[in-house]
Formats: C-alpha cells, structure tokens, sequence
C-alpha cells in the first residue's frame, strides 16, 4: 500500500495507536453483543418446537417489524455500498449519474416488498431455494445454487476489501490482517447465535454506520482545501463536475446497469432470511419497504463525501498535490477524504463506521450462504437422514468454509464498486428470470429451468468481463474497442436476463404441448401411451 497515505511525525504514530483501540474496542463491543444475542436464542430455542436449524436460520419466524427493520437496513448497508457509492461519485469518468447504488437500493426493496416477500412468507419457506426445489425436484433445482453461492462470496469479498483498505490508509494497519481479523469476529457471532446474533448485532452496526459518517460529512465539506459542492456539481474547478453526464454512446450501459442493481438485488437469501423470519406476512413487507427507504437514506453520507472529493485541491492537504484518481486509489477515496480532510478523532468515527457496514453484511452472507448449503443441499440430497446435531455441525462447518473463500478472494479485487456490481450480475441473469418464473408462472418445468439457466449463463459469459479480463465472444451493437478490450455498450446483461425467462417460459410450455398426430402414431405403434408429451419423452 503506498505510504503516500501516512500522515508525517509522531502524530500519525499516535493516530494508529488510537485507531487500533478503537478498532479493538469496537470488535469487542461487537463481540459481547453477539453472544449475548446467541444467549437469547438459546432461551427461545428451548421452547421452540420445530428444527433447531430452522432456529439459527430464520430465528424461529419471530423477527419483529423495528427489528426486522433495521436488520434489513443494515444488511444492505455494507462496506461495498458506502465505499463504493463514494468511489463512483467521485470518479471523473462516472459521477453521480452513474451512481445507481443508493436509489436502486429504494427500488430493489420496495419490488422486493410488493411482489416477492409475500409469497414467498405465506409459503413458510425456509431459503431461497425452497420454491425451486417444489417445482423441479430437490436435484434439478440444485443447479440454482451455484449462482446464488458465487454472488454471495463475491458480495462478501467486496465487503472485506472495503475494510482492508479502509484499515490500511486510517490506521497503517496491514490489509489483509484487518479482513481476517474482521471476518473472524463475524463469523465467530455467527456460529455461536445465527440470525438472532446477527439481526441483533446489525442494530448496534446501523447506530454506528449512521452517526459516524454523518459526524465526518461537515467537517469534510468545511475543510478550506473543499470548494463548495455546489460549484463543482456543474462546473469543472479540480476535475470534471462531480454530477457526471451520461453520454448518447452510453445510454443502453446505463439502463443495464440501472437493471441490475434493482432487480439483481432482489433474489438474495440474505434478503429472504430477514423476509422468512418475519413474525407474518404483514411484517415481511412492511420490513422490506421501509428497508427500502433506510438503505437509501444510509447511502446520502457516501454520496455527500464522494463530491466533496471531486471537490478537494489536494495540494493543499496532507495526502499530496497528486489527486487519488491520478495515483489509481480512487477506489480508497472514502477512507482518504476522512483521514486528510477530518481531524485525527472525527476520523476515527468514520473508520468505525465503514468496519460496522462490513459486519453488518457480512455476516448475513455468511449465514445465507450456510443456510442454502446446509438445508437445500445436505439435508435434501446428501444426508436426508442426517440428525439436527449432524446438520448444525455441517452448518458451522460451512460458515467456515464460506469465510475462507470470501477472504481469499478479497486479497484480489481492483475495485470495490465492481465487484459489488459484480455479484448482483450473476444474481442478475441467472437467478432472478428463474424466480419470476417459478412464482408467477406455473407452466415452467425442469426442461425449461436447465435450459433457461444455461442459456442465461452463457449469453452472459459470451458477453465479457473487463474485471476479470474476460474478453468477449459476441460484439453486441453499439460497442467500441478501448485499450484492445471492445466495451459493450448495448444492455446485453438484461438481454441475457429477459432470454433466459423467455426461452424458460416457451421451451416449458412447448415440452407440455401433444406431438404431431404423425409422430404420436408412431409412438402408440411401438407401444408408447398417446398422450405422450415432451417432456415424458425427455424423463
């Protein structure tokens, strides 16, 4: 990490000693709080009837309207989102027009609310998964889970990454230690009380994410080396103006990534955990709306301390005359606007703040993805007999599993913003056209779902990946080449999306339709039933 970052003389000394502390207490606080919660759960699972993995995964469907709230709230609200609503912001290549994050995420949970957590809460299901595995059989519909998995590692790497390089420029502390030390507490809680440590502990987080960014937001936009934000929204003073413009070229780019940041957002088992362990139908979409408008408002901060950076003269700050965007640090802008722009002890408010988003989301993901694992996978098709103590074990054993991967993964990202991006992608074009359909359309059959999923995947890997160096295999309309790489400017992820729900939907119907009269007498010649269908022929 470039030591541009550091404060000179003894002071900086005496920053990171007070960070570290104040780090170390914030854990711990977190820490006492989880187990606390896991107390608490033991108690209510004492006079639980049902599964006492059903307890862990979905608190015993007693997740009340406040708390299910702010759960909610908090559980959108992760390291990825206020970093990267930041990072974007502040880049002079995006701005604030390009900054979908904070108001999809007022979109995504108010669909979500109306269209999804009912049915999904008056059906009592367990996971994500559980409709699909209704519909197409618990095999088939496995294959969903693969998707679901990768979205939610990679959701949890971004997280991690926001703090490793949060820590590293606050605090001088070593990247790759903070995410460790954070991923561990996370889980640890996780372990130890399920969803009621986690849904107790993301009301402590919310707290500390909502006073600590707003404390730092007035003396960012006070520091004398800021030019009001105001100017610099329209004008060019230090860079381009901070708005940002969507050129005619980019328009299709800018409707897929609209899309996918509302309708990607939705089919996540972190957001159906706090949806099914609602205390009723009401509660879970009530939780989800008004979740809609806190994960949008916990998002303005972000975007206030994004201009301010696109409105700083650094010369005439301790980071150096040279701008982040110009060192290739842009993705850092959050913890370098509150580290040289706010004094030593408002910062270390922020640095709070931004490691309370990472908790508060990543230890949902973790549970979700343990509960997809361990209830879809291992207690349906791998061990159906398996006793609840074995099927606990399992899902501890997979929260684990899921740590590592996530924080091995996090040591690479380039960005914060696209990785975030990234995860919703997949979740995008897989998985959200597969859940339209198994809610909303009763004729889709398996035929159908592993045609729709291949499909989907395969449009949308044909279309590239600049984040992984991914080229593409089709040149979509309207693209042009950059740096050898052709950028795709038509919205070729919702064209994915919308092909793999209608080739899901037709191909279903299709396979239920009675062959030809020439071929079913050919079939009833070779002794086959004349009302064989497609899909009979297919099993």
């Amino acid at each position: 990490m470039p030591r541009s970052c550091a404060l000179p003389g003894s002071s900086t000394m005496t920053l990171n000693i007070a960070g570290a502390l104040t780090m170390a207490v914030f854990y711990f606080f977190i820490l006492v709080v989880g187990i606390w919660a896991a107390k608490r759960a033991q108690r209510a699972e004492r006079s639980y009837q049902g599964d006492r993995s059903e307890m862990v995964m979905i608190a015993g469907r007693n997740i009340g309207i406040i708390l299910g709230i702010l759960t909610t709230t908090a559980t959108w609200v992760g390291g990825a989102y206020i970093n990267g609503t930041a990072e974007m912001v502040y880049r002079p290549d995006a701005g604030l027009v390009w900054t979908v994050a904070p108001w999809t995420t007022l979109l995504c949970l108010f669909i979500g609310g109306l269209f999804f957590a009912k049915k999904m809460r008056q059906h009592k299901y367990v996971t994500m998964l559980d409709p699909f595995q209704q519909q197409y059989g618990n095999r088939i519909a496995s294959l969903i889970f693969i998707p679901a998995v990768i979205g939610e590692i990679f959701w949890s790497a971004a997280i991690l990454a926001a703090l490793g390089t949060t820590s590293s420029v606050m605090l001088d502390l070593d990247r790759n230690l903070s995410m460790v030390i954070s991923a561990s507490v996370a889980m640890l809680y996780t372990l130890l009380g399920g969803l009621y440590s986690v849904a107790y502990t993301d009301v402590v987080q919310l707290g500390c994410i909502f006073f600590g960014l707003w404390l730092c937001v007035p003396f960012t936009m006070l520091n004398h080396a800021v030019t009001s934000i105001k100017i610099t929204a329209v004008e060019e003073v230090h860079q381009k103006p901070w708005l940002g413009k969507i050129d005619e070229i980019f328009i299709g780019k800018w409707i897929d990534d609209l899309l996918l940041m509302v309708l990607g957002g939705i089919p996540w088992q972190a957001y159906f955990q706090r949806v099914l362990a609602s205390s009723s139908v009401k509660s879970a979409q009530i939780l989800s709306i008004a979740g809609a408008f806190g994960g949008c408002i916990m998002g303005i901060p972000s975007v206030l301390i994004g201009s301010v950076a696109a409105s700083t003269d650094w010369n005439q700050t301790s980071y150096g005359a040279t701008s982040p965007f110009e060192k290739g640090e842009a993705a850092m802008i959050l913890p370098i606007v509150l580290r040289h722009l706010c004094p030593p002890y408002v910062s270390l408010f922020g640095t709070g703040a931004i490691a309370a988003a990472v908790m508060s989301s990543t230890d949902s993901s973790l549970l979700s993805s343990s509960s997809m694992f361990t209830h879809n996978i291992y207690r349906r098709i791998l061990r159906p007999k398996a006793s609840d103590r074995e099927v606990m074990y399992v899902m501890k054993s997979t929260v684990l599993v899921v740590t590592v991967l996530a924080t091995v993964l996090a040591l690479f990202t380039s960005t914060i913003y696209g990785l975030y991006a990234l995860s919703a992608d997949i979740v995008y074009v897989v998985i959200f056209p597969q859940l339209v359909c198994v809610l909303y359309a009763p004729c889709v059959n398996r035929f159908g779902f592993v045609t729709g999923v291949l499909t989907g995947a395969l449009l949308r890997m044909a279309g590239g990946e600049p984040l992984f160096d991914l080229p593409p295999l089709i040149y979509y309309p309207g693209g042009h080449f950059q740096d050898d790489y052709y950028v795709q400017t038509f919205p070729h992820k919702t064209f994915a999306m919308l092909f793999s729900l209608i080739i899901t939907v037709v191909l279903s119907y299709i396979s239920k339709l009675k062959w030809p009269e020439v071929f079913v007498t050919t079939l009833t010649m070779t002794g086959m039933p004349m009302e064989m269908t497609a899909t009979d022929v297919l099993h």
